[in-house]
C-alpha cells in the first residue's frame, strides 16, 4: 500500500493528450454541399475549400470510386499547403479507383453507306483525339510524299497537285506531318493555289530557318533545310479515310466521322474526346500528396490552332510569331499536362495513373522543389509522361529546380502523336533522382537531362549532381517513329556530379536506318559525368557518345556491352574497364539488370555467336576496311568491298553448325542492298539455302532460319559495295 500510495504521489497530473488524427473530408463524383462527409460527400472544390478551414491536424480529401468530369483545373495554391508541420493528401478512399477525366462524350453516331459513322461536335470542342472504348483512333493519314514532289521553302511547299491535296473539298482542315532528325512538326494546311501549299502562320515560320528563334546557328534540321526529305504524311482529311481504326474532324460541318474497327457498335460504343487541358495545378502549395488518382483524356490545344506544333526538341515547341534571339531553347514551350505543379514545395505524387491524354502526364515547373511522382503509370500519352524543371540556364534562386524526384513509374507507349517526346525530360535541375523507372515502347529518347546546345548563355548553369540510376529503359528510338540522334539515356550541358549508374538499356534505335541511335549519349557540352556499371545491349549505334570536343571529364567505367564505341572525345574524358564486344552477359550484369526498374525483371540475355571464331573473307578491299571487321563484336567499325558486280563477305564457321539466325549490321555508309544470304555446308556454295534481303539492311537486319551450315555468304544481287559493321551467326535454339 505504502509503495502504491509512492507511487500514486510520483504520477503526473495530467497526461499529455495525443495529437488528433487526420480530419477526413469524403468526395463522389456527384457529390454536392458543404458536409464533405461519408453520408454526404461534397465535390473535389468544395472539399478543398473545407480543408483550408482545419488547423492543426493533417487533412485526408478521400475520393469515391468514379470518373470526376473535370470541365476546368482542380487549381490548389497556397492556401491549400499542409501547415506547422502537417500535410494535406489527395487520395483514394479505400479500394477506389477515382479518374479525372478531361473527355467528352460524343453521342449521336449514324451510319453512311460507306460503312463509316457520324457525329456532330458540340461548339467550344475540337476533337484532335478520339478514343473509341477506351481505344484510341488515329487521324486519317496518307502516304509519304518525297521531297522532289513536296518541296519545302520557307513559305510553303508544292506538291498540291500530286498528292491530290488540290482536288480536296476541305484541304485546310488538313496537316502535314513532317519528321527531320530529332524533331516532329504539325502545321496545318493555310491556302491551295495551283501546285503549291501554304501553311499556318506562326507554324510554318517556325518550323521553317531564318527566325534566328529556332535554335543553334548550326542548325539543319528545319523543313526548309538539306536535312529535309519530305512529309512524312498528310492528316485529317475525309479524302484520307480508309482504315479501320481512323477519324477525320471537319472544323467547318463540326462533325467527326469514323471508319470503325472490327467488332466495335458504334449504337453503343462509348466515345471519348479531350477537352480540358489540365485536370490538377497545383500552384505554390507545399506538404502536399496526390495519391492513387487517375487522369484521363485530358486535351493538348496549342497543335490544333494556328500555332501548331514546331518541334524542338524532346516534345517542346517553338511558339509565337516574335520574340528574343534564342539559341540555346530558352524560350520553347512545353506541352500541356494533365498534373502541372508550379513553385511546389514538398509535393509528393504517388501510385497515379495517367492514360489516354492528348499532351503530357506531368510538368514540375517554375522553381519547383523537394517534389516526387513515385510509382505511378503513364501509358497512351500523345507527349511525354513526365517534365521537370525549365529553360532557363541561370534562374533566380526561388525559380530554380532542386532536388526533385521521379522513380519507380512505368512509362510505356508515351509519344504517341508527338513522336520527339522524351519519357522523362529534364531541363536545368541540380540534385535531380531519376531512379528505377521502367520505359519502354518509346519514339524517341527514353530519359534526357540538360538543355542548351553548348550556347553561350548556357554553357554555365546551375545543372549539377544529378542522378540517373537502376533505370530500365527498353524498345526506344523506334525505326517506325523516324527519330533519329537520340538515346536512351540524353544529356547536354556541364553538370558536375551527375552520375549514370546501373541502368539497363536494351534496343535503343534497334533495326535503325541511321546510326546515330545510342545507348547513352553525351551530347553537347555535357561535362563531368560518370557513367558507370550500366548494361547496354542491342544499340543501334553507340552504346556510349560523347562526340563533342568541347565535353569536360566524362568518364565512363564498369559497364557491360555487346559491341564497342570509339574513345569519348571530350576533353579529359576516360573509357576504363568496360566489359565490351560480349556475346553472353555474366552474372554480374544480368544481376544489375534484373534489378533495373520499377519492378524486377529478367533481362534479355545475348545470343552466342558463331562467326566470332570464324575466319571472314570478302571479294575485294576498299582501303583497310578489311573483313575482319565485321566479327569483331563492334558495330563501329566496317567492312569495305569495292563497288562490282556480285561483291560478297562471307565467313568461314570452321565447321557445320545449326544456325538459327543471322542478324547483318549495315556499315557506316548504309550502302548494302539488295542482296543474298547464303548459308552452304560446302565452300563452292553448290547447296546453298538463299535467304534475299530487298533494299538496305538495316541495323541490324534479322534473318531467321534452321539450317546446317559452315559458310555464311552475304552477295550483293546486283552492282555495289557490301559494308558492314557487324556480322552474328547465332546457333538454332535447343
Amino acid at each position: 500500500m505504502a509503495l502504491a500510495a509512492a507511487g500514486a504521489a510520483i504520477a503526473p497530473q495530467s497526461t499529455a493528450q495525443a495529437a488528433p488524427g487526420p480530419k477526413i473530408l469524403h468526395v463522389s463524383p456527384n457529390g454536392s454541399g458543404e458536409s464533405c462527409t461519408a453520408a454526404r460527400p461534397c465535390s473535389p472544390q468544395a472539399a478543398r475549400d473545407a480543408a483550408r478551414t482545419v488547423g492543426g491536424r493533417d487533412v485526408r480529401i478521400e475520393l469515391a470510386h468514379g470518373t470526376y468530369e473535370m470541365r476546368e483545373p482542380l487549381t490548389l495554391g497556397a492556401a491549400d499547403s499542409g501547415r506547422d508541420g502537417h500535410t494535406v493528401t489527395w487520395t483514394a478512399a479505400r479500394g477506389a479507383e477515382p479518374v479525372f477525366s478531361g473527355g467528352r462524350a460524343l453521342k449521336g453516331w449514324s451510319e453512311a453507306t460507306d460503312g463509316t459513322w457520324t457525329a456532330r461536335v458540340p461548339e467550344g470542342i475540337t476533337p484532335r483525339q478520339l478514343f473509341v472504348d477506351g481505344e484510341r483512333a488515329l487521324r486519317a493519314r496518307g502516304k509519304a510524299c518525297a521531297a522532289s514532289t513536296c518541296d519545302a521553302t520557307k513559305t510553303g511547299m508544292t506538291g498540291a497537285t500530286a498528292t491530290g491535296i488540290a482536288n480536296w473539298k476541305r484541304p485546310t482542315g488538313a496537316e502535314a506531318v513532317i519528321k527531320i532528325r530529332w524533331r516532329d512538326y504539325h502545321c496545318r494546311i493555310a491556302g491551295v493555289e495551283g501546285d503549291d501549299l501554304t501553311f499556318a502562320q506562326p507554324c510554318w515560320t517556325n518550323s521553317a530557318s531564318g527566325t534566328n528563334r529556332t535554335g543553334p546557328a548550326w542548325d539543319s534540321t528545319t523543313v526548309d533545310s538539306s536535312r529535309y526529305s519530305g512529309v512524312a504524311f498528310f492528316e485529317n482529311a475525309r479524302e484520307l479515310l480508309d482504315k479501320p481504326g481512323e477519324f477525320v474532324w471537319d472544323a467547318e460541318d463540326r462533325t467527326v466521322t469514323y471508319l470503325p474497327r472490327k467488332g466495335e457498335d458504334m449504337r453503343h460504343a462509348r466515345v471519348l474526346t479531350p477537352v480540358t487541358e489540365r485536370l490538377m495545378v497545383v500552384d505554390g502549395a507545399h506538404d502536399l500528396r496526390v495519391q492513387g488518382i487517375g487522369f484521363a483524356y485530358a486535351a493538348y490545344g496549342q497543335p490544333s490552332t494556328d500555332e501548331g506544333y514546331a518541334g524542338t526538341q524532346a516534345g517542346l515547341t517553338l511558339t509565337g510569331a516574335s520574340g528574343p534571339v534564342d539559341h540555346a531553347g530558352r524560350h520553347y514551350t512545353k506541352p500541356s499536362a494533365a498534373l502541372t505543379v508550379r513553385g511546389g514545395r514538398h509535393v509528393a505524387v504517388r501510385g497515379a495513373e495517367f492514360t489516354h491524354l492528348g499532351g503530357a502526364g506531368v510538368v514540375l515547373e517554375a522553381g519547383t522543389k523537394d517534389t516526387s511522382v513515385t510509382r505511378s503509370r503513364f501509358t497512351d500519352l500523345s507527349s511525354g509522361a513526365v517534365y521537370v524543371g525549365d529553360t532557363e540556364p541561370k534562374p533566380d534562386a526561388e525559380l530554380a529546380g532542386e532536388r526533385n524526384t521521379v522513380a519507380y513509374n512505368t512509362i510505356r507507349s508515351t509519344g504517341v502523336e508527338y513522336t520527339d517526346a522524351v519519357g522523362i525530360w529534364a531541363g536545368y535541375e541540380a540534385e535531380l533522382s531519376v531512379d528505377h523507372n521502367t520505359l519502354d515502347e518509346l519514339p524517341y529518347s527514353g530519359i534526357s537531362v540538360g538543355w542548351g546546345w553548348n550556347q553561350p548563355e548556357a554553357q554555365k548553369s546551375v545543372l549539377r549532381d544529378n542522378r540517373i540510376t537502376g533505370n530500365r529503359i527498353t524498345d526506344v528510338m523506334r525505326v517506325e517513329n523516324a527519330q533519329h540522334d537520340g538515346g536512351a539515356v540524353y544529356t547536354q550541358g556541364a553538370q558536375p556530379g551527375t552520375v549514370v549508374s546501373g541502368n539497363y538499356i536494351n534496343r535503343s534505335a534497334y533495326g535503325n536506318t541511321e546510326r546515330d541511335g545510342n545507348g547513352i549519349y553525351l551530347d553537347e557540352q555535357s561535362s563531368y559525368i560518370r557513367v558507370e556499371g550500366n548494361v547496354i545491349t542491342r544499340i543501334g549505334y553507340k552504346w556510349v557518345s560523347n562526340w563533342a570536343d568541347y565535353g569536360i571529364q566524362n568518364h565512363a567505367t564498369g559497364n557491360w556491352t555487346d559491341t564497342d564505341a570509339p574513345a569519348l572525345t571530350g576533353t579529359g574524358s576516360t573509357m576504363r574497364d568496360n566489359h565490351t564486344e560480349l556475346d553472353r552477359l555474366p552474372s554480374d550484369a544480368l544481376a544489375v539488370a534484373a534489378r533495373a526498374g520499377a519492378h524486377p525483371a529478367a533481362p534479355e540475355q545475348l545470343r552466342p555467336d558463331l562467326a566470332r571464331a570464324g575466319t571472314a573473307s570478302q571479294s575485294s578491299t576498299d582501303g583497310a576496311a578489311e573483313a575482319a571487321y565485321a566479327t569483331d563484336g563492334d558495330t563501329s567499325t566496317d567492312t569495305r568491298t569495292l563497288s562490282e558486280p556480285g561483291a560478297w563477305w562471307q565467313v568461314d564457321l570452321g565447321d557445320v553448325r545449326r544456325v538459327g539466325q543471322v542478324e547483318v549490321w549495315n556499315g557506316t555508309s548504309m550502302a548494302t542492298a539488295d542482296f543474298d544470304v547464303q548459308l552452304a555446308r560446302r565452300a563452292d556454295f553448290a547447296d546453298a539455302r538463299t535467304l534475299h534481303v530487298t533494299g538496305r539492311a538495316l541495323r541490324p537486319t534479322l534473318l531467321d532460319t534452321d539450317a546446317e551450315a559452315r559458310y555464311i555468304r552475304i552477295k550483293l544481287t546486283g552492282t555495289g559495295r557490301v559494308a558492314l559493321a557487324h556480322v552474328l551467326v547465332h546457333p538454332a535454339r535447343t
